[in-house]
């Protein structure tokens, strides 16, 4: 199985790969850092039987990338991805004939059960069951009994200046050791930083940290 993943976001795009691709052998993650890169692989590929599309990387202008996708490859199951989405914008990419949305705060293991259910000829849209509603984008990765937990407010996270630091890092897709050098500082204390700002977020692990803190504002690259 043959999939594109297109999103600008490094990390999310790279730890979501390493997660598919682990979890499922046979999955082959081709990446694009945008829409015009997204569409060369499929012009390039000719046995691609998915396609994940950020809602907000640059190439995209808004819908209008899948439908000049969908255009060109009707038969081809393209999901929308985001971590901003509002229900409207879901709505109208489902009605244009996108075949899912993954909400960037799903945990992986419900991402891969909805690209398994897509590539059954199904559509994809997570549901908060508390509530019957599609699960919107901003909310944490809780979809099976806990409520979702709502987006952070930037203005009220303590973030010291080293956390701070350790996240604009974090953002651009450094690893631990990465950061340490840049900073000249133990791996071990990175560690410890990036727990930290974990913590003071709210999130579960580094990738949803760095997601947390751009929804919150606290993006500065």
């Amino acid at each position: 199985m043959k999939i594109i993943l297109a999103d600008d976001h490094a990390l999310f795009r790279d730890a979501l790969t390493q997660y598919i691709e682990r979890s499922d052998s046979s999955v082959n993650v081709l990446l694009a850092k945008d829409f015009h890169e997204s569409m060369n692989l499929l012009a390039s590929e000719d046995d691609v039987d998915f396609v994940m599309l950020d809602l907000r990387m640059p190439g995209m202008n808004g819908l209008q990338g899948l439908k000049k996708m969908k255009d060109v490859y009707p038969d081809l199951p393209v999901a929308i991805l985001s971590g901003l989405a509002e229900q409207k914008e879901v709505e109208e990419a489902l009605a244009m004939g996108a075949a899912g949305y993954f909400p960037k705060t799903l945990p992986g293991k419900i991402m891969l059960q909805g690209i398994y259910k897509i590539l059954r000829g199904e559509q994809f849209t997570p549901v908060d069951h508390n509530t019957n509603q599609m699960l919107p984008s901003y909310h944490a990765d809780q979809i099976d009994g806990e409520a979702p937990r709502a987006a952070v407010d930037g203005a009220q996270i303590p973030l010291t200046p080293r956390e701070k630091e350790v996240l604009n890092f974090l953002l651009k897709g450094a690893s631990n050791k990465e950061i340490a050098n840049a900073m000249d500082l133990q791996v071990v204390t990175v560690k410890l930083h990036v727990r930290g700002i974990c913590r003071k977020l709210g999130a579960k692990n580094r990738t949803q940290a760095a997601l947390l803190a751009q929804q919150a504002g606290l993006a500065t690259v």
